[in-house]
């Protein structure tokens, strides 16, 4: 039977986010006949945990749903076992890349593929605890099924069931990789507090993770169209294009892997930053590998912890973090697009020996623009005073460390990509036993 994974990594309150995933799932496993692997990765506080087990329960007594709640000790249990299976030369370093103490957007998705690899599941379809599905004539509109109808396809055979193609006549030669969607709601980056108090701040900081070389014009086009989603416009009906998916287009809550992509290259395992999961959208892109492009975009929101005290100073310096990040980035994305289907395999794979190569690269790049980000950045919110101001003095005496950390999260995401091979080969032998639920 075809086994898929549905997966839903989170660390706070979202038992109501986990029930509609498992009415998700229920509905592939119905109208596709797959066999689902519901997979809720969970770092949440000990009474949110024990609500998300009862949720995962529920989800799992589905025809056809196969329901997995694994905490940190199920996961790092797992991640151990897999690691000493590869015999590779770090495992203490590996184990800290895939299951590190601080928060990690690539690094839960990582962990979500490897298990995907231990179940024998030919693509992972990601949701995210702070989103939930839109509704049309009283029903939820479930992204999963484009995913399932076009994932894996030759795309050349999926011509006829989309809305638009867009391809070459090569490019419909090469499997469809990926299937996705985007949001519609508030804006993926929380900085709308900033905008309503100081909108040329607003515009200013935004900008900045645009390449210093950019005119003011390609700046002010980006800063327009950045972490909007697919905008507020609800869903009518059904709209699908197939090409390379622009990855301005899609995002990591409304998302859907084949096994050939995610068992060849994971995301960038940085932490304490955001952006980093979207990684795999600029690769397929650049390597002309085709996708969907499909239109049940997922409702946005944001929760409340990142807005004052301590959650405001963690999510501010991800943010800062993001646009140091781009440094290294926008590198890629520049030799990537240069390399085109030269990072391609004659079986159109992705080369990840290729990939690999310019990650390392980019951990050489001079730290000027890095600096002169942190710099516009620092004074930028030094102006707006209150949390901003405050959050500020912050960035002068962490910025340093923070330029430090970039290049050294792209060292590492080297390091993981020569590694994945023999890491996914060692989970397809290794078991995921059922995880020990905690009571409340």
């Amino acid at each position: 039977m075809d086994k898929i994974c549905l997966t839903l990594p989170t660390n706070r309150a979202c038992a109501e986010t986990i029930e509609a995933v498992g009415r998700e799932a229920a509905h592939a496993a119905r109208h596709f006949g797959a066999e689902v692997h519901l997979l809720v990765l969970d770092s949440a506080p000990r009474p949110e945990f024990a609500a998300h087990a009862r949720a995962v329960r529920t989800a799992g007594h589905a025809p056809g749903v196969v329901a997995h709640h694994l905490g940190e000790e199920d996961q790092e249990a797992f991640l151990r076992a897999a690691i000493d299976r590869a015999g590779l030369a770090e495992p203490d370093r590996m184990l800290g890349l895939m299951l590190p103490s601080a928060v990690s957007y690539g690094a839960c998705t990582n962990r979500a593929f490897l298990i995907a690899a231990a179940l024998g599941c030919r693509s992972v379809h990601r949701r995210d605890s702070d989103s939930r599905y839109q509704e049309h004539d009283g029903e939820p509109v479930f992204p999963i099924r484009h995913e399932l109808a076009f994932l894996g396809k030759r795309a050349g055979e999926a011509t006829a069931s989309v809305t638009e193609n867009v391809l070459t006549a090569e490019q419909a030669g090469r499997p469809v990789a990926m299937v996705g969607g985007s949001f519609v709601g508030v804006p993926s980056v929380d900085l709308a507090d900033l905008q309503r108090r100081a909108p040329e701040v607003h515009r200013e900081v935004v900008g900045l993770w645009a390449p210093s070389a950019w005119s003011d014009r390609e700046r002010a086009a980006l800063v327009e169209e950045s972490f909007k989603g697919a905008g507020t416009e609800p869903f009518t009906h059904d709209h699908t294009v197939l090409a390379p998916v622009d990855p301005m287009r899609v995002d990591m809550c409304n998302i859907a892997f084949h096994r050939e992509v995610h068992e060849r290259v994971p995301l960038p395992p940085a932490t304490d930053t955001i952006g980093s999961d979207y990684f795999l959208f600029h690769l397929l892109y650049h390597a002309g590998l085709p996708g969907v492009l499909h239109n049940r975009h997922i409702v946005n929101y944001h929760t409340d912890e990142r807005k004052t005290g301590p959650g405001f100073t963690a999510y501010q310096t991800r943010y800062a973090k993001f646009l140091l990040s781009m440094l290294h980035f926008r590198f890629l994305y520049e030799r990537m697009a240069q390399a085109g289907t030269s990072l391609l395999d004659a079986h159109h794979r992705i080369r990840a020996d290729r990939v690999a190569g310019l990650v390392r690269e980019s951990t050489g790049l001079d730290d000027a623009e890095n600096l002169w980000r942190l710099e516009t950045l620092t004074r930028s919110y030094g102006t707006v005073g209150g949390a901003y101001a405050e959050f500020a003095a912050h960035l002068r005496l962490r910025g340093p460390r923070l330029l430090d950390e970039a290049r050294a999260d792209m060292e590492d995401f080297a390091y993981l990509v020569d590694s994945w091979a023999a890491l996914v080969h060692a989970c397809r032998a290794t078991p995921l036993h059922p995880p020990h639920h905690r009571e409340a």
